[in-house]
């Protein structure tokens, strides 16, 4: 149950990163795909909830960076926090899903240079 748990500000957090995302890198992502049409310009509709879903994005990788590197009082033997490899892989996880969700919020203001 805590594995689940802790996934869970981190998958939340890249949730809110792609919603962040949708109106810019979307069409962007489709474009690139050879997928075109007027009615890509429908995604802006998501532009207004913009900064509702940057706040997720930022509270939920918080939270995540929180859980992760909050200090352990005890770690009993066999539990994924005693195990230094499940820690590392925790760790990086952690920064490579903020780097993808980093990418995506800030998706408005590098998406112009590319079209």
């Amino acid at each position: 149950m805590e594995n689940k748990a802790s996934n869970l500000p981190l998958m939340g957090g890249l949730v809110a990163a792609i919603g962040a995302g949708l109106c810019c890198a979307g069409p962007l992502v489709l474009l690139l795909l050879g997928i075109g049409g007027s009615w890509i310009g429908n995604f802006t509709l998501f532009e207004p909830y913009r900064p509702f879903f940057i706040l997720a994005v930022v509270g939920l990788f918080s939270w995540s960076g929180w859980k992760l590197y909050r200090p352990q009082i005890e770690c009993q033997q066999g539990t994924p926090c005693a195990v230094p490899q499940v820690q590392t892989r925790r760790k990086i996880t952690f920064w490579l899903a903020s780097l993808i969700a980093l990418i995506l919020i800030s998706s408005n203001y590098w998406v112009l240079w590319i079209t």
